[in-house]
């Protein structure tokens, strides 16, 4: 048996990011990864972060503060009183997102882009009443990429041993403590055991598992279609096994997940999906083509709201309903890989993408994705869209019905608009950072905007919001509310912090500050 100081076990952000810290301390790390490299789902995330107060929001004239991001994270939480850890959580992340955030991001020389986005408004509940969704330039593969540079360059960096393609199964106790892992080394099958002071769960959550994603469900029924915006990795496995050692385990059935999933045109495993960024001047039909009421979905307001919606209806998929001219100026995807001018830092392909949209995008997933037909008609648009679902639900008589009056109310002029959609647009479109992503009142008919499209749209899961319960310092607690003496846990294993930080509803981009907050609280203690 081999020993070491500390052993984080993930190598995502969270896991790069304590690793870090504690080299910084002068610990030696042995920092294990399952797949093959490190960098986990950062390196395939987007990089928004929500945070309050920052010289951005200022700058922009966005009257921000710990106060207010506390009163309308609260409001999405709703949190029980038996939700001490995730309040207390959800305080530290308002308080301490800039210092440790956004100004220890500033001070590596990472930048965000300087128009602050508006996003998860709220809906029946009222959400985000700031923008305050600040996106990493470079995307987070930027970030995860400048973490694994400072590890190779650290100072301390020959006390850190690498150790890839290290399945964790368990943890060893000796003493009244955590005591050292064990698992498999996948590149020849051979068990390991490794002892250690402290051991920092960082391996993620449980939404790669969509059997276990299933059996969790609360929102009404589990579906019967899900596509997997995760990675199969994310099984949930160091979860049971700290439970196995006392950890107490909170709100599972609390999950981030998407209404608007379609198959991955590059797909890496089975079931990848991809999330798309709906545009908000799509009608939004369900399986039979009729249009989604009496409220419309309008991306932007109350994502779980619409998950939970389709999964209420029990909804196999739905459609978002399009012309070319839409697709083109709204039409986005989440992650780093399908945003290659922010991913890569071009500042003049930037600025042409908010003059005219993705359409590479849009072709891209015209050739690629199953799921994005098109149409030069109605009819011909009704025989794809039945073709790619193997029935006869939708026609064209029906899309002419859902169409007509939005594009009547459209013609007519805005003063003379009476349907929720179009006061939503013009809602969105008096913040400049949607206005320049959202059509001015586009008819879906226009026949100067062809050809027509549609999008079928599954849910696709995400993120954990449930997990390893922690106190402040990132020590895994058990059931009676003990630290497990050696036991920490970070980023999405804890449930982005106390075991569910965000609630029932997330305000949208908490991730990922949630898993450099959770690292720095496990390296203060483990440093003191």
């Amino acid at each position: 048996m081999s020993s070491s100081r500390c052993l984080v076990v993930g190598a995502g952000p969270a896991g790069l990011a304590t690793t870090l810290g504690l080299l910084d301390a002068g610990h030696a790390v042995t920092l294990l990864e399952r797949a093959a490299a490190p960098g986990g789902l950062g390196l395939h995330a987007f990089g928004g972060m929500a945070l309050c107060g920052t010289p951005l929001q200022r700058r922009a004239g966005i009257p921000d503060s710990p106060a207010v991001a506390l009163a309308d994270w609260l409001s999405f939480a709703g949190f029980g009183p038996e939700d001490e850890w995730p309040r207390r959580w959800a305080e530290h992340y308002v308080e301490r997102c800039v210092p440790e955030v956004y100004e220890a991001l500033r001070a590596r020389r990472l930048r965000f882009i300087p128009a602050v986005q508006w996003v998860e408004r709220g809906w029946t509940t009222p959400g985000n009443s700031l923008p305050r969704y600040h996106v990493l330039w470079g995307t987070a593969r930027h970030l995860v990429n400048s973490q694994l540079v400072a590890l190779r360059a650290h100072r301390h960096a020959a006390r850190l041993d690498w150790r890839l393609q290290h399945r964790v199964d368990d943890f060893e106790h000796a003493d009244g403590r955590i005591s050292g892992v064990r698992g498999v080394d996948e590149t020849n099958g051979r068990e390991f055991s490794l002892a250690a002071d402290a051991v920092i769960v960082a391996a993620g959550g449980l939404t790669g598992d969509l059997a276990r994603v299933r059996s969790l469900w609360s929102a009404g029924p589990a579906p019967a279609e899900l596509l997997n915006g995760s990675h199969p990795h994310a099984d949930g496995r160091l979860h049971d096994a700290a439970a196995r050692h006392g950890a107490r385990l909170t709100h599972l059935d609390r999950m981030w997940h998407y209404a608007a999933g379609v198959a991955h045109p590059n797909p890496q495993f089975d079931g990848h999906g991809l999330s798309l960024i709906p545009t908000r001047s799509a009608l939004w039909l369900g399986p039979d083509g009729r249009r989604i009421g009496p409220e419309p979905f309008v991306t932007g307001y109350d994502t779980a709201a619409m998950v939970e919606r389709v999964a209420r209806e029990a909804w196999p998929w739905t459609w978002q309903l399009l012309n070319r001219r839409i697709a083109d100026k709204e039409l986005a995807a989440s992650g780093a890989e399908h945003n290659p001018q922010i991913r890569e830092r071009r500042v003049l392909g930037f600025a042409r993408q908010l003059l005219r949209g993705q359409p590479e995008l849009v072709d891209e997933l015209l050739a690629r994705c199953p799921d994005v037909v098109q149409g030069a008609t109605l009819g011909e648009l009704a025989q794809r869209m039945n073709a790619l679902t193997g029935d006869e639900r939708i026609d064209a008589a029906t899309l002419q019905a859902q169409i007509a009056p939005y594009d009547a109310q459209i013609a007519r002029g805005p003063a003379l608009h009476d349907d929720d959609q179009l006061r939503r647009i013009e809602h969105l479109r008096r913040w400049r950072g949607d206005r320049v992503r959202t059509c001015r009142y586009q008819r879906i008919l226009d026949p100067a905007a062809g050809p027509l499209i549609a999008i079928r749209c599954r849910l696709l899961t995400r993120k954990s919001m449930g997990g390893l319960q922690t106190d402040l310092a990132s020590r895994v607690l058990d059931t009676r509310g003990t630290p497990i003496a050696g036991l920490y846990a970070v980023g999405e294993a804890a449930g982005f912090g106390g075991g569910n930080a965000s609630g029932r509803k997330s305000l949208e981009g908490t991730f990922l500050p949630g898993c450099l907050l959770t690292a720095n609280a496990a390296v203060r203690h483990l440093g003191a």
